[in-house]
């Protein structure tokens, strides 16, 4: 061990020596030497050459793959693991609610107001129905300071047949209306001038019911294809306890025509309206009054799609027909209709100008104004022109608005006036500044509509809206009985699925009126009708799918306000009953 110690240590010092010697002399410095180039170096590439020779292969080394055989040997294994059947999760799902065919509804309140409906209908075979309307509305007075009677009764009936067919549907119906009013709106300062005894026994001898009665046969037909669009037509009898006596027929066929896929549409229209009133209320006439007009109309107009742009051009061509005193004449109006989506749905803007002669009647202004004098000038309102243009469309899913600003130019606009008190008729019972009368002005008005909905839930629904007038007449007239400001909101809200519950209040500005010989003094009296506010409210109980309760409160602020000129309407009303639904 000793020995081989040593000779390792002296191999590892030669080693060691030999190592350094060789650095020594690798660190020798090289001398400075000069290098003349003679010619500049210039590399080439020998030509390659591809070798022709096929390498052999040794493949002794290569053994053949052996063939593996195998098996699987299948033991059944125990488990006592079962799967449960998969279960789809369930959707709740609300009880879809049924619709029933009729309907039947009775409500009775102060006042002696009842209220009654009744809705049949019946299906007669696979197409065919009939159909059955009754509906009455009633009330006893009691609007406090009424002098005269003040009760009202309105009761009409409808019956129908149609039928809905693959390629039009139509249906005809026939009705009948009766309805009672009473001139009870005699002016406070009315017969001022007379001793109070005296103005008493005049007031006694005022008997103020008139009544009115409508006749009516109509129908309509829709077509899915062909030229012909829709057809509607309808004949009317008005009549009143006054030996008054009104007679209307209109006629209103449409077509539309596809050409390179754009339609043109045409509406037909005939108009016609004549009737007769036995007592005129100008002073010291007590001839009869009768008129006869007739509208001829044609409105065609060209109907362009286009991305994003609707566009409508067309006019409107009609012949007004007076008979009775030779006042013909010919019109043209402008129909020009435009919409762009300048975001989609939410937001849209339109813009048009359109025009019309349109038909004024006996039993329209009834409707609109049931205290009339049965002494009324008759003729239709030209509406030259009516320029708007708007924005509508959707802050959110579930907010609507609609925003309109539009300027009209009418003439021979129909207005109610108050009448004043005469002697010339004999003292009719409408003639002690009691009633209205109509009278025709050309009105140019400035008007603003905005309109917001929202439907904050399924169970949660407003609405509100508002219309303001700027109205303009020739000379000093007034616009009589137009409100500058109208403005009107709604709430409707289901608060389970058994109880609903509603909200309604309006707002109507001043209006401008006039009467005159109140006191048998000669000199007009211009009238101011204050603005008005009212809230109606109703509540609603759904007993079954069948019955339901309700219960109706109407001018809440017991406001006596006055609707027209010295016609105060009922107080704070109550209104209770029920609607049950059935199927025959």
């Amino acid at each position: 061990m000793k020995m081989n110690f040593n000779n390792k240590t002296i191999l590892l010092i030669l080693l060691f020596v030999f190592q350094l010697s060789f650095s020594q002399t690798k660190e020798e410095s090289i001398g400075t030497e000069t290098v003349n180039v003679v010619k500049p170096y210039s590399p080439t590439v020998s030509d390659a050459f591809k070798v022709k020779e096929t390498p052999s292969i040794d493949d002794a080394g290569n053994q053949p793959k052996e063939t593996i055989k195998y098996s699987i040997l299948s033991v059944p294994v125990a488990s006592t693991f079962t799967p449960s059947k998969g279960k789809a999760e369930g959707v709740e799902k609300s009880k879809q609610e049924r619709l029933f065919s009729n309907y039947a509804t009775v409500g009775v309140g102060n006042y002696s107001t009842l209220n009654a409906e009744l809705f049949v209908t019946q299906d007669l075979g696979n197409n065919d129905y009939f159909s059955g309307m009754f509906r009455h509305h009633s009330s006893q007075g009691g609007i406090k300071d009424a002098e005269l009677n003040d009760e009202f009764y309105d009761t009409a009936l409808n019956i129908g047949y149609g039928a809905n067919n693959r390629d039009m549907s139509w249906a005809v119906d026939l009705g009948y209306q009766n309805q009672i009013y009473n001139w009870y709106g005699l002016p406070a300062a009315f017969g001022s001038a007379l001793l109070p005894g005296e103005r008493l026994e005049l007031v006694d001898k005022i008997n103020p019911n008139h009544s009115y009665n409508t006749i009516s046969l109509g129908g309509n037909i829709d077509f899915t294809e062909g030229v012909f669009n829709k057809i509607s037509t309808r004949f009317t009898h008005f009549s009143d306890n006054f030996s008054s006596s009104e007679n209307r027929f209109y006629l209103k066929p449409s077509f539309k025509v596809e050409v390179m896929d754009q339609s043109i549409n045409t509406n037909i229209i005939v108009d016609h309206v004549s009737g007769s009133f036995e007592n005129n209320y100008a002073n010291d006439n007590t001839e009869p009054l009768k008129y006869s007009l007739t509208n001829f109309g044609i409105e065609p107009s060209f109907v362009i799609l286009e991305n994003d742009w609707t566009l409508e051009l067309g006019a409107g061509l009609f012949y007004g027909l007076d008979s009775e005193n030779s006042g013909n004449k010919f019109y043209i109006y402008p129909k020009v209709n435009a919409s762009y989506k300048l975001v989609g749905d939410l937001m849209i803007f339109y813009a048009g100008a359109n025009g019309s002669l349109n038909q004024n009647s006996y039993a329209d202004f009834v409707t609109e104004n049931p205290f009339l004098s049965p002494t009324l000038n008759m003729r239709p309102t030209s509406n030259q022109y009516t320029v708007f243009a708007g924005l509508k469309g959707k802050l959110a899913n579930n907010i609507n608005y609609n925003v309109t600003g539009s300027y009209l130019n009418e003439k021979n606009k129909a207005l109610f006036k108050s009448n004043d008190y005469t002697e010339d008729l004999a003292n009719e019972n409408y003639a002690y500044g009691n009633s209205f009368g109509v009278v025709y002005q050309d009105v140019r008005t400035f008007r603003f509509y905005g309109e917001l909905k929202a439907d904050f839930s399924e169970n949660v629904t407003f609405g509100i809206n508002g219309t303001f007038n700027s109205y303009k007449n020739d000379g000093d007239l007034e616009a009589w009985n137009l409100p500058t400001i109208k403005l009107s909101s709604n709430l409707d809200v289901n608060i389970t699925k058994q109880w609903y519950a509603g909200l309604n209040v309006f707002y109507v500005g001043e209006r401008k009126d006039m009467q005159s010989n109140l006191d048998f003094a000669t000199d007009p009296v211009m009238v101011t009708l204050k603005s008005y506010f009212d809230a109606n409210a109703h509540l609603g109980y759904k007993y079954s799918e069948r019955l339901t309760f309700f219960l109706k409160l109407n001018n809440i602020g017991n406001q006596a306000y006055e609707k027209w000129l010295n016609y105060a309407v009922q107080g704070f009303q109550v209104l209770g009953g029920a609607n049950y639904k059935f199927d025959f």
